[in-house]
């Protein structure tokens, strides 16, 4: 009996493993079909059914290069990185170091000093799902200062002075996406950690999953790829600053399938605290937002995403956690239209 059982048991195994072979041949077919239509956009794709990775590539790791891209080429995951700081702040509140309805007063360093009609208005929560009324840095004005390195005008002086001056909320408990909500998620971690954001990013994510290849501050690596804005100009990855929570990590497909894997394992932190993201903060009739987690539902599926854009990439990530798939792909253009073009026709033909 108990062979017997084994045996079921690999049958089961080998079945899954087909059936998600299957999947990612098509998968593989639609990207293929799109770098033969855009060849100057290098592509790296990964895909996780049923906890096992797939992973395609397309293009070189820069117009110049004659090495081709893997699972395992770097790129800027963008804004995705939002995504992960609402997983640490999740898991810091399983943890009971703060309450996602708490609000931020008590929560950030001394630096910053809210004016008497915001103390005890903006929840934790509302920073993470875009709804905080706070301003936000003009990236028009920083592109224009420096179109290479925008955010390296934004300083801890910056963003102290934008929150202490504020002294209204002009759209509180309204969606707008912002980027300082989550750099002050960063902050927060920070305070309730006592040590830097990377430092939690590597002790509750990077290390556990062993995401060996999901950089920070040190990303001159050789297998980087070059980024490219719409234009086809080069174009610099970003330096790692006070905004790293909303959109500094750097990191490969290879990486964020183990990312996804976790996540999709509830018996994990990752993946306890991802279903706390996933639960509806703002909805209106455009929109379901968890933290920093676009929600999307149809007849038959609850999606979740992010993209991300750089100056010179962009990135989505999506997962179906009551079908165990994930997807994440990665451009070495910025370019918006054809990283959620992509998606939503592997999802129309493939996934749905």
């Amino acid at each position: 009996m108990k062979s017997y059982l084994q045996f079921l048991a690999t049958l089961l195994l080998v079945s899954h493993f087909s059936f998600g072979q299957d999947v990612f041949k098509k998968i593989d077919s639609l990207i293929h079909d799109n770098y033969k239509k855009n060849p100057d956009v290098g592509i790296s794709v990964g895909f996780i059914k049923n906890n096992e990775g797939f992973y395609t590539a397309y293009g070189k790791l820069s117009k110049e290069s004659q090495i081709e891209i893997n699972k395992n080429s770097i790129f800027e995951i963008a804004s995705i990185t939002k995504i992960i700081t609402t997983n640490l702040i999740a898991q810091a509140a399983i943890e009971h170091r703060l309450k996602l309805d708490d609000y931020i007063d008590n929560y950030l360093p001394a630096i910053f000093v809210l004016q008497k009609e915001l103390k005890n208005k903006i929840k934790i929560s509302d920073l993470a799902s875009h709804q905080s009324g706070l301003p936000d840095i003009d990236f028009g004005k920083l592109i224009a200062l420096n179109p290479q390195q925008p955010i390296s005008n934004v300083t801890e002086k910056t963003l102290s002075d934008m929150i202490n001056d504020c002294t209204a909320l002009k759209d509180y408990g309204q969606y707008r996406y912002s980027t300082i909500g989550i750099t002050l998620l960063g902050q927060i971690l920070e305070k309730v950690y006592g040590k830097s954001y990377e430092a939690v990013l590597r002790e509750k994510i990077l290390q556990p999953l062993q995401m060996t290849h999901t950089l920070t501050k040190d990303f001159k690596v050789e297998d980087r790829t070059t980024g490219y804005n719409p234009d086809g100009g080069m174009q610099e990855f970003f330096e790692w600053n006070i905004t790293a929570p909303a959109g500094l990590i750097k990191s490969n497909a290879s990486d964020m399938i183990a990312y996804l894997k976790a996540v999709l394992n509830v018996q994990t932190p990752v993946g306890k605290a991802a279903l706390i993201t996933e639960k509806i903060y703002y909805k209106d009739e455009k929109r379901e937002m968890g933290l920093a987690t676009n929600i999307v539902t149809d007849d038959k599926n609850t999606l979740y995403q992010k993209s991300g854009d750089s100056m010179g990439q962009s990135s989505i990530l999506c997962y179906n956690r009551a079908q165990n798939w994930g997807i994440i792909i990665l451009l070495n253009q910025r370019n918006s239209k054809m990283r959620q073009n992509l998606l939503n026709v592997i999802y129309d033909t493939v996934l749905q």
